[in-house]
């Protein structure tokens, strides 16, 4: 049955029950009351049947979330508010240990979120000596583009958590994700805060991957350990996103924690350096979300002394990999996305050339209808790197899909074979490799192909 069809008739249907009910009810018996009600209840699971029907798990997911581990100092809680979805959780809280130092990067669009913008002020505030800190997500509404009436109900979910939690105000960092423009119903969030700190604990984790999820199809999750001098440092991180995937700057929402001893400086510096390649290295579908955020927050709380030295070094290999996985799940739950595609671009005059190519590729609707297709359409990739804006040399440009050399010396290479291109297409992992033959510079961008069911979710978000 075909979508429209379907919520004509959960519309049609949903008006007989309630005639059939009042018609029960009219007969003031409790046999009558409980037959109503058994058949609303009925009505309704078949109707959550067929949403969860209609929103499928993405192919491209992990077989399971990941065990994550618990970070000392770090616990979780996750409630159903109402904020816009019913039936599921959809605010989480976390709270962090005393001497916390916290790290993160956000969205730089010129209509970022009020959440955004408080937590840039914060992380640039100085911090209370001894106090905790914690972080408060909701999905179903982003409370962006909601003027003063946003800055309001930013203060007052926040001011809620710290009184309830004790800490500064100045401590507590909030993120909201959904729709744009719409008035937070912050009441139903603070209402909810007490329930939450009741349910702090360190193995909720999962619990809050999927409180923070708006589109996904699944809920995100990475984690690594780093041996420290004096024992094991544990990172764990989740994230939420699906469309609107275009990052600039670090992307989505993401909330890495660690049990690391490490300063607030030194942390930051290798966010920076690691939201380049991995979170500003993803695109679903070029379009920027005003409520990127992301926030990595170190307890201190590891038996390992402070990272320094060699330490520090594999302990930012290991976070830069649990951001890495993240963001790659992100495109793997790009809405409506049946193929991670790889575009790496080598042989560029500059990093910025590179990027313009890759990002060019990446985000063309040409190019990613036709690996939707599975049509191993090389020309609509040689029509994405001429309008890149990068230099580019016809007679130097090599273009490779997977293995398989396609294009060479300005035209198609003598070796192409067309029908083992079309069967590389068929895979649901692919790389497109091209080289510019100018430099040494490289680039890895990681997308999805474009479907109709992309078109479908996006249509039908609000309703």
């Amino acid at each position: 049955m075909a979508k429209t069809d379907w919520k004509a008739e959960a519309k049609a249907l949903k008006k007989k029950v309630r005639k059939l009910k009042d018609s029960f009810s009219a007969a003031a018996t409790p046999m009558a009351e409980a037959m109503a009600g058994a058949v609303e209840g009925a009505v309704g699971d078949v109707i959550a049947a067929a949403k969860k029907a209609l929103k499928p798990v993405s192919p491209l997911a992990p077989a399971a979330f990941p065990t994550l581990p618990a970070i000392k100092g770090a616990e979780f809680a996750a409630v159903e508010a109402g904020v816009r979805y019913q039936n599921r959780k959809d605010v989480m809280l976390v709270r962090l240990a005393p001497g916390t130092t916290i790290a993160g990067a956000f969205t730089r669009s010129s209509t970022r979120s009020g959440c955004v913008r408080d937590c840039q002020v914060k992380l640039a505030t100085k911090v209370p000596a001894g106090a905790g800190a914690a972080i408060i997500v909701n999905s179903g509404n982003s409370n962006a583009f909601t003027g003063r009436a946003g800055d309001h109900a930013v203060a007052m979910v926040t001011g809620a958590v710290a009184d309830a939690l004790k800490i500064p105000a100045s401590r507590v960092f909030s993120s909201s994700t959904g729709v744009i423009g719409e008035p937070l119903p912050f009441k139903a969030i603070t209402a909810k805060v007490p329930d939450l700190v009741a349910a702090l604990a360190e193995g909720a984790v999962d619990m809050a991957a999927q409180a923070i999820m708006t589109t996904d199809t699944f809920p995100k999750g990475a984690a690594a350990t780093v041996q420290g001098t004096g024992g094991p440092i544990q990172i764990a991180g989740i994230a939420k996103g699906s469309g609107m995937i275009a990052p600039d700057m670090a992307t989505m929402l993401v909330y890495i924690f660690t049990d690391a001893k490490i300063s607030a400086a030194t942390l930051q510096k290798m966010v920076s350096r690691g939201v380049g390649p991995t979170f500003n290295s993803i695109t679903v579908d070029s379009d920027t979300s005003t409520s990127d955020t992301l926030l990595v927050a170190a307890t201190g709380q590891s038996t390992a002394a402070p990272v320094a030295g060699a330490v520090a070094k594999a302990f930012e290999v290991a976070l830069h990999g649990v951001m890495h996985d993240l963001a790659l799940q992100v495109v793997r739950d790009g809405e409506g996305a049946t193929k991670l595609v790889e575009v790496r671009v080598t042989g560029a005059k500059s990093d910025e050339e590179a990027a313009k190519v890759a990002f060019s590729i990446a985000n063309s609707p040409l190019v990613k209808t036709a690996v939707a297709g599975q049509d191993p359409n090389w020309g609509r990739i040689v029509a994405a790197v001429g309008k890149s804006g990068a230099v580019a040399d016809r007679d130097r440009l090599t273009i490779r899909f997977g293995d398989i050399l396609v294009a060479e010396k300005g035209w198609r290479s003598p070796t192409y074979d067309e029908d083992a291109a079309a069967a590389y297409m068929q895979g649901d992992a692919l790389v497109f490799h091209i080289d510019l033959g100018l430099g040494r510079a490289r680039r890895s961008v990681w997308t999805c192909d474009l479907t109709a069911r992309y078109i479908e979710i996006n249509a039908d978000y609000r309703s």
